[in-house]
């Protein structure tokens, strides 16, 4: 059907039974996995741990992480679990909004959200690499490089991190970069709703580059190379989505000429 006019109108109570059965089945497929995960946590928090351990070796390093309180690294464990539970889980949870969403919306504004819940894990998945793969070992880099080798005239300084502190630092970045590679997405959709145009975004590029530099020194670690590490790719994004938004507004446009 291309448009919701087309469809049998159905009671609200109908569309509120279908959301709670959808919601529902994505908590408990939630839990199921985060549960699944729980019994591999300490692989998973290994894996999560690698930038780490192959930074000390590279410098020669031997650390260890501790943990301070009695129910400190179980609680890890569980936060790892239901971190993992919900990576694995957002493509399902994706699934059912389109589902519960696309027999309301017309034929253009289906593929438009088709197009979303593709591309949304897709660039949250990239920021979580680029923050794997790129930041955290240059992190780890310049946070160790303020170590300081005891002697007889001063103490040393070394690191001896909390597993939970770890976790949180790790969980902060890969979410923080998840979420702000979104941004090719949001304008796209705005331009397809006709809210942005490639005029705009040019014009304000300088306000935008100063503003991606704000939110990075926000929502990344008290650190001028997480914050630059998170506005460098940010800004190209924006550059790229310069071309997306013109694509989307050339096939706008094209459109509303044919129905003019």
């Amino acid at each position: 059907m291309n448009s919701p006019e087309q469809d049998m109108p159905q009671p609200i109570v109908n569309h509120l039974l279908e959301l709670r059965t959808r919601f529902i089945r994505v908590l408990l497929t939630f839990f199921m996995i985060s549960c699944a995960c729980y019994g591999v946590s300490d692989h998973i928090f290994n894996f999560l741990l690698t930038p780490l351990q192959h930074v000390l070796t590279e410098l020669g390093l031997e650390r260890k992480l501790i943990y301070t309180g009695l129910t400190e690294a179980f609680l890890t464990y569980i936060k790892v679990a239901l971190f993992s539970g919900f990576f694995i889980t957002f493509p399902y949870l994706a699934s059912q909004i389109w589902l519960f969403i696309s027999p309301g919306l017309f034929l253009h504004e289906r593929k438009i959200l088709r197009s979303v819940l593709v591309a949304t894990p897709f660039f949250f998945l990239m920021g979580a690499a680029f923050a794997y793969w790129v930041i955290f070992p240059n992190a780890y880099k310049f946070f160790l490089s303020f170590e300081v080798a005891g002697n007889t005239n001063t103490i040393p300084i070394q690191l001896e991190a909390r597993v939970s502190e770890y976790l949180s630092f790790v969980m902060r970045l890969i979410m923080a970069f998840g979420i702000s590679f979104q941004l090719p997405v949001l304008l796209t959709v705005l331009a397809s709703l006709g809210m942005v145009t490639k005029k705009g975004l040019i014009e304000k590029w300088r306000i935008s580059v100063v503003s991606i530099f704000a939110v990075a020194a926000v929502i990344t670690p008290p650190d001028i190379l997480s914050m630059v590490g998170l506005a460098t790719p940010l800004v190209f994004l924006y550059g790229l989505s310069i071309l997306a938004v013109a694509r989307v507004q050339a096939i706008r446009e094209k459109k509303e000429q044919n129905h003019a």
